[in-house]
């Protein structure tokens, strides 16, 4: 008997029983859906964080204060304060060519308050940073205008708003020109952000930006820099201009050869492969977990393939009655059973992708970076799965099949 004749009876005995072989099928279908989805999601999150961090531009280097390990986070990631980063430090990256690959530099200081206008009030952050800010992280100014390099030395009280803070404050009215208080502080408003959305996890709509001096010296009342950021001419230059930065830093604060930094550098790309990592190793452990329920799916297709012989005993003896041998009994069986898992992987696939793409669609609605990601390797790899399941679970109720007694199965009753 050839394959083409094995899979055609196999296909019509499962058909005679629809409601087994559903059930059957049930458990893989499961199992290869949920790689799928967990697969197709993982790679839609680690496309969410990406594009947070790429938003940001690749060519930029983090400069925090306070030392740490060279793959953990900085100290102000876990909210401890160093006052070790000033803003000269800072000025000096951009100084005499010490840094050749450098283009811009900007830094910040942050704090959260009331604004208020009139009536209206908005409870957002402000942040203090530097002329070279909308250069840095290539903002638009929707109306109006941002500070200048001599308002941020004068303590300028001028702020920039952010479309979320522009919006809940003076809705249709132009903001230009006025007066807000933000805390008990006087300012004056001079432009408007367009819309940003959401960076590394962050609403940048919701923020409004003053001049560094202002916040430090008026607002908050410090002389340091909590985080600051060096563009620079070419990601492929990350290296050395990370090894410039770093020398610079420690001959400004006085550091012996034998001594650690006191301040972390981070490059964007650096963040980049450890998001990548991250992500990449979730997902792989969510999908062998996921890929669980395939074993379980396997024993249910192993018990429901005995009861089949069981059943059909009689029909066994009658075939090795006219002829047929053990390997055609068995082939039938297994034919089967890969049939069933086989047809089971591909429902599956059909349905993880569907879910994948409504899981994608949803997070865009949301206002996510959201890439669709169909890893065509986890469906090949799901069908290969699903046949070898196939015959795995299948060659035991066929060999039993196989070794019956033909005048004994067709005794049986």
């Amino acid at each position: 008997m050839d394959l083409r004749s094995t899979i055609h009876i196999a296909y019509i005995g499962l058909k005679t029983k629809k409601s087994r072989t559903f059930m059957t099928m049930l458990g893989i279908i499961i199992g290869i859906s949920s790689v799928i989805i967990i697969v197709s999601v993982g790679n839609g999150a680690q496309s969410l964080i990406l594009n947070q961090v790429k938003s940001m531009g690749s060519n930029l280097i983090g400069i925090y204060p306070g030392a740490s390990e060279e793959s953990g986070p900085p100290p102000s990631a876990l909210g401890i304060v160093d006052t070790s980063l000033k803003n000269d430090d800072l000025d000096a990256v951009m100084e005499n060519n010490n840094v050749p690959n450098a283009i811009a530099v900007t830094y910040y200081d942050r704090g959260v308050g009331t604004f208020q206008w009139r009536d209206q009030k908005y409870d957002g952050t402000f942040v203090g940073t530097t002329a070279s800010y909308i250069d840095v992280h290539s903002v638009e100014v929707e109306s109006g205008r941002f500070f200048t390099k001599d308002e941020e030395k004068d303590l300028a009280r001028v702020v920039v708003l952010g479309y979320e803070v522009k919006e809940n404050l003076f809705g249709d009215n132009n903001p230009i020109g006025q007066s807000i208080k933000i805390k008990k502080e006087q300012f004056k408003v001079i432009g408007v952000i367009g819309k940003r959305g959401t960076q590394l996890f962050e609403n940048q709509d919701n923020l409004a930006f003053i001049p560094i001096f202002t916040c430090q010296k008026i607002m908050l009342g410090i002389n340091y820099v909590s985080l600051a950021r060096v563009q620079i001419d070419s990601e492929e230059n990350t290296d050395q201009a990370v090894a410039d930065i770093r020398a610079l830093l420690r001959e400004r604060h006085k550091l012996e050869k034998n001594e650690p930094d006191d301040f972390s550098i981070r490059p964007q790309t650096q963040a980049i492969e450890i998001f990548s990592s991250i992500t990449d190793s979730l997902t792989y452990f969510l999908a062998a977990i996921a890929a669980i329920s395939l074993l379980v799916g396997g024993i249910g297709i192993m018990n429901i393939m005995l009861i089949a012989v069981v059943e059909r005993t009689r029909e066994v003896g009658l075939r090795k009655a006219l002829g047929a041998k053990n390997k055609n009994i068995l082939s039938q069986f297994l034919a089967e059973a890969v049939v069933v898992t086989l047809s089971g992987g591909v429902v599956g696939v059909i349905f993880g992708v569907l879910v994948s793409f409504l899981v994608a669609m949803v997070a865009r609605q949301l206002g996510y970076q959201w890439d669709l990601v169909i890893s065509y390797s986890a469906i090949l790899l799901s069908c290969t799965i699903s046949i070898l399941i196939g015959l795995i679970f299948g060659v035991y109720p066929a060999q039993k099949a196989a070794k019956l007694n033909p005048i004994e199965a067709l005794r049986y009753e």
